[in-house]
């Protein structure tokens, strides 16, 4: 799989203050490509034993994907609660599953560990990871890649990563014609007072608030109507609170 030019100077940039530093975090926005420049990148280091970690279960199996197409000749495996494989040269897991105790135990030494969104780098759990591997090699190389490097609850990144070789911008990737320039419309529902005391849990908002204010019929029903008359002949995300918040907004829509 051949890299945008962008990718590949990311790439280059990344590895090369690894193989100095020992850590680097690297910054991109949405669709800049961050999962193929990833998997470009562990590919460079032939030979080492990597560890991929992720904050999300279905973004597990989603990256090693990618990772195969862009390294077919490397192995790869899963570490999650069903399946537990560490003889592949890149071990993909999720930081839930492999910071629990009885499983961190098991973890081999590491060459190279990758944090995908690593501003979540300064968690506890992501901290046990951290630091089993470096307790057990090291030597072991930190790359983080996120597209907001700044945490909502302000804990500074600097004790996993203290060089930051690489950044694109969002103006950069629009200019150079890979994103299309953003047109943005917001609707005042009524609730922005409720939203504003809504709390905040470990720098997110807590989502079962946010669900309790914006999951009812007739705010659903203001979405839709909205978005029928902005962008109804166009494909749509739409980014809920909650599950439930979710499947209500699929009612709907429907």
């Amino acid at each position: 799989m051949k890299l945008r030019p962008r990718q590949a100077e990311f790439r280059d940039k990344c590895v090369a203050a690894l193989r100095k530093c020992k850590n680097n975090l690297g910054v991109a926005p949405t669709g800049s490509g961050k999962t193929v420049t990833l998997s470009a990148l562990v590919g460079e280091f032939d030979g080492a034993k990597s560890l991929i970690l992720q904050h999300r279960y279905e973004l597990v199996s989603q990256h090693r994907g990618t990772f195969q197409l862009v390294n077919p000749k490397i192995t790869s495996g899963l570490y999650t609660a069903v399946e537990k494989w560490w003889e592949a040269d890149a071990v993909f897991s999720m930081v839930w599953t492999l910071s629990r105790d009885n499983n961190l135990n098991n973890m081999p030494a590491m060459d190279l560990l990758v944090i995908d969104e690593a501003h979540h780098a300064a968690a506890v759990s992501y901290r046990k990871v951290i630091d089993k591997a470096r307790d057990l090699n090291p030597d072991t190389m930190i790359m983080g890649v996120t597209a907001t490097p700044n945490r909502g609850d302000c804990k500074p990144l600097k004790a996993v990563f203290d060089n930051c070789a690489v950044q694109i911008s969002l103006g950069e990737m629009i200019a150079d014609g890979y994103l299309l320039k953003p047109r943005t419309y917001v609707v005042d529902l009524g609730v922005n007072e409720a939203l504003a005391g809504v709390r905040k849990v470990a720098g997110d908002f807590a989502m079962d608030e946010v669900d309790a204010i914006l999951n009812s019929s007739p705010i659903n029903a203001r979405v839709v109507e909205e978005w029928r008359a902005l962008a109804g002949n166009r494909q749509t995300v739409v980014f809920c609170a909650t599950v439930a918040h979710a499947e209500a907004m699929t009612e709907a829509f429907t």
